[in-house]
């Protein structure tokens, strides 16, 4: 007997631009967020998904509310014309990335003593491509461990893809490693990300924050 599918959820002013679809395989409403992305829901009955390579996902929720969500991110490439601060350039922007989660997920009704996180993504899924994944690995952990946040799982590294759906009101965190790509769309999206990337670190003094 099929599914029947329920009225799509409201979502956060914010995030309107998602795309926000009916999943038939998951018989659930999703958000599908791309490189560079995050979403935010109060929602109980409503997924976040994503396909990641050497990008990381940090899905992140109040335990007790069931308000999350998930974001998309990779550090920026070093560069051979990138300045010293290079670095500190580069952990600012994953640090952008991970406190607009949180700060939507407080803003909408979240504790941070609540928040449960998890963690994938980071694969090295070219071997022609350098291990940018593990950049990104080693950045959230770090990040995660300086603002004394703690993880309670992570699927992270190795050089599969992955394909994502979490669902912050429960917690549940599917991923799917995808033993081969059959078309080069995720890769191509990840390339034209990481071009837009390499212009931000060494901005001119631009603010992220």
């Amino acid at each position: 007997m099929p599914v029947q599918r329920p009225p799509q959820p409201s979502c956060l002013a914010d995030f309107e631009h998602v795309n926000r679809y009916w999943d038939r395989t998951h018989k659930t409403w999703a958000a599908k967020i791309l490189p560079g992305e995050y979403y935010v829901t109060t929602q109980p009955d409503e997924a976040v998904a994503t396909t990641l390579g050497s990008c990381v996902s940090a899905c992140i929720r109040d335990k007790i509310f069931g308000i999350g969500g998930m974001n998309h991110f990779m550090l920026p490439k070093k560069s051979e014309h990138a300045s010293a601060d290079w670095m500190d350039s580069a952990t600012r922007y994953g640090s952008y990335a991970m406190e607009h989660l949180i700060n939507d997920i407080l803003k909408n009704g979240g504790n941070r003593n609540n928040l449960e996180i998890k963690l994938t993504g980071g694969g090295k899924i070219m071997a022609s491509m350098s291990d940018i994944g593990s950049r990104n690995i080693e950045f959230v952990l770090e990040y995660l461990l300086t603002e004394q946040l703690d993880i309670v799982v992570q699927d992270l590294g190795d050089i599969y893809p992955r394909k994502v759906m979490y669902y912050p009101d429960s917690g549940r965190l599917r991923v799917k490693r995808l033993r081969s790509l059959h078309n080069e769309t995720l890769i191509q999206r990840e390339q034209v990300y990481q071009r837009e990337l390499d212009v931000q670190p060494d901005s001119g003094g631009v603010e992220l924050f």
